[in-house]
């Protein structure tokens, strides 16, 4: 009876056989969602630390700049407490943590403004360009990539993936403040079709979303372009070909599903990446985004936004990967970390 019994559970998906544990059900989902609060959380952690460690290392004694130019050092030492530069460095990152839990991150050394007024002021003018570079680059390279794939199958037109190759290496080598100048001085300066800076017209997103998402295509197109090569001599696929299915039909119900994964990881990670990126396009292109204020927060010495920016650009970039996470698990369920049968 007992054996049986056993045998009963072991067919039973998620019920183990024997002991309270038969109570409970496997639910990926939630080991799924565990996992990826917990990689927030510790994302988080580092961030804390690694901003307030990081910032002090900035060469330059932010009292002396918010004293002003002739301060003696009698001032200097009483902006310098003012500024709560004076006491212990545990005391400070207590401060610090206890600042960020209430997400209150202080105030400027500056203009005495709120870190986290100035952080949401300026915001939204970086999400506008991140988010329009990010739908754009999805929407261009994952096309281009299939196209110069299914193109040059076979060994056909040699001379489309030769320039392909060629074209995207070398504008992804070019450094992205070369590329910004470069559009501001055909488009701007030479042609004046569109504006040099600022955010004043809607025309003035499309130097700056144009100068950070041109990497990131040439990247996600060349990998796009190698997984397509890949599924196309796939025995499904030749089956669907010979078929007469379609060249359209092919590609779309066949070809584009087997690329997402690998596809949408790689995206995600170099998205991410392109947070950093978008410091020097806004400061190029004098753009009013989190990007500009980090610059000028360091040139002022301005710790508390320094470390403000820093962190939400950190967290940024954690929430997109996560996000990436969260699409490619509901897409295919085995990236919950088991198996479909699992649900």
């Amino acid at each position: 009876m007992t054996s049986s019994i056993a045998v009963e559970a072991s067919r039973t998906p998620g019920v183990a056989a024997g002991g309270s544990g038969g109570r409970f059900v496997h639910r990926p989902w939630v080991a799924f969602s565990l996992r990826r609060l917990g990689g927030l959380v510790l994302s988080f952690a580092v961030l804390v630390v690694v901003t307030f460690l990081i910032v002090p290392l900035i060469p330059g004694d932010p009292a002396v700049i918010a004293a002003g130019d002739g301060a003696s050092p009698a001032q200097i030492a009483t902006v310098r407490s003012e500024l709560g530069l004076d006491l212990p460095v545990a005391v400070q990152f207590l401060n610090y943590v206890g600042g960020v839990l209430r997400l209150d991150m202080g105030t400027s050394f500056v203009s005495g403004e709120s870190v986290s007024a100035l952080i949401f002021t300026r915001f939204p003018f970086t999400a506008e360009i991140a988010l329009l570079a990010i739908v754009l680059v999805l929407l261009l390279s994952v096309p281009l990539g299939m196209a110069v794939a299914i193109l040059t199958r076979g060994g056909r037109n040699k001379w489309l993936d030769n320039s392909f190759n060629f074209l995207t290496s070398l504008l992804y080598s070019i450094p992205q403040y070369v590329v910004a100048t470069l559009l501001v001085v055909v488009f701007a300066v030479t042609l004046r079709w569109l504006p040099a800076a600022g955010a004043a017209t809607l025309d003035s997103l499309v130097l700056p979303t144009a100068a950070l998402m041109l990497g990131p295509i040439c990247v996600i197109s060349r990998i796009v372009r190698r997984e397509t090569a890949v599924v196309l001599d796939k025995d499904y696929i030749r089956t669907a070909r010979g078929w007469r299915l379609g060249a359209l039909r092919t590609n779309a119900r066949y070809v584009l599903p087997n690329l997402v994964t690998t596809t949408l990881t790689l995206s995600g990670l170099i998205l991410a990446a392109q947070l950093g990126g978008a410091v020097v396009i806004e400061t190029v292109f004098a753009w009013p985004g989190l990007g500009q204020g980090i610059v000028n927060a360091i040139l002022q010495r301005d710790y508390p936004v320094i470390r403000g920016i820093i962190l939400v650009l950190g967290l940024l970039a954690t929430l997109i990967i996560i996000l990436v996470d969260l699409i490619l698990a509901i897409i295919d369920p085995r990236n919950l970390g088991g198996t479909s049968s699992d649900i």
